[in-house]
């Protein structure tokens, strides 16, 4: 028995547990390792697919399922399996086309199965995919990119994708959710997959009482997780639009927020 047993810590990846030089502090290792020690149930919730986060599964010592695409997916590392997974519906390639055709300079990644299909990329997509460190397939028409889609990401400067999002959501927001994960990509699932649904049912999953669930993270997609939070988290690195909903803050990512955190569970429990 440890003095975290029940209690489930959930943080995003980007700039909130790897850092600015895309590296896991020290700190955050030390108190992860010293956390589940103790009991503690921690795991990622990232809008990276698997394709994108599985080579960094093993950077970051975790023991629970790891929450993928924004919430429309929930893997076990350790056992090699998806656990749930939501895709966008039957109208998809249609819905995106009128998008599309609305705003000729957007570009965007489609994600089925493994494989990541881009349909006008963009200066957002090279930047986004020396990022995560993958390769796509280049689709000239949104018909010839396969389906189902685990979920979708607008790409353009955040002058147009402001437009692009009050657009999307005015005509199919009851099919879909659209929500930043930062100043250039606008995230797009199933309606209701978002990391604070997924978080909440893998909490049912694995017995964690509401009011020990504990969230963190940086941008507006992590505010649905964060909503769930007993004491929502996030560092000083954080978008305004987090800062603005009321977040605990706490030092910068480079700095180990996850320490932080573990500094003040160890005082709650």
């Amino acid at each position: 028995m440890g003095k975290f047993d029940g209690v489930l810590l959930a943080s995003d990846f980007d700039d909130t547990l790897y850092d600015s030089t895309w590296h896991i502090p020290e700190r955050n290792l030390r108190a992860l390792d010293y956390f589940i020690a103790q009991g503690g149930r921690f795991t990622v919730a990232t809008g990276r697919a698997h394709t994108t986060f599985a080579p960094y599964f093993h950077l970051a010592p975790i023991n629970a399922p790891v929450i993928l695409s924004n919430g429309s997916a929930l893997y076990d590392f350790q056992a090699g399996k998806m656990v749930l997974q939501t895709f966008l519906g039957p109208t998809a390639r249609e819905d995106f086309q009128a998008l599309c055709t609305a705003f000729p300079t957007l570009g965007f990644e489609a994600y089925h199965g493994e494989d990541i299909y881009v349909y006008r990329p963009n200066w957002v997509t090279d930047m986004h995919m020396r990022k995560v460190g993958t390769s796509y397939t280049q689709c000239s028409s949104i018909w010839d990119m396969p389906v189902p889609w685990t979920k979708a990401i607008l790409q353009q400067d955040h002058e147009l994708m402001v437009q692009v999002r009050p657009w999307l959501l005015e005509r199919f927001g009851d099919r879909y959710e659209a929500i930043f994960s930062n100043w250039y990509y606008l995230e797009v699932t199933e309606k209701g997959s978002t990391k604070g649904g997924m978080v909440a049912r893998l909490a049912g999953l694995l017995g964690i009482a509401p009011q020990n669930i504990y969230c963190v993270g940086d941008n507006q997609n992590d505010i649905p997780m964060l909503e769930l939070s007993a004491i929502p988290f996030a560092p000083a690195n954080s978008a305004r639009e987090v800062y603005d909903w009321g977040a605990r803050i706490l030092c910068d990512c480079d700095q180990g927020v996850i320490g932080d955190i573990v500094d003040i569970l160890d005082e709650i429990y």
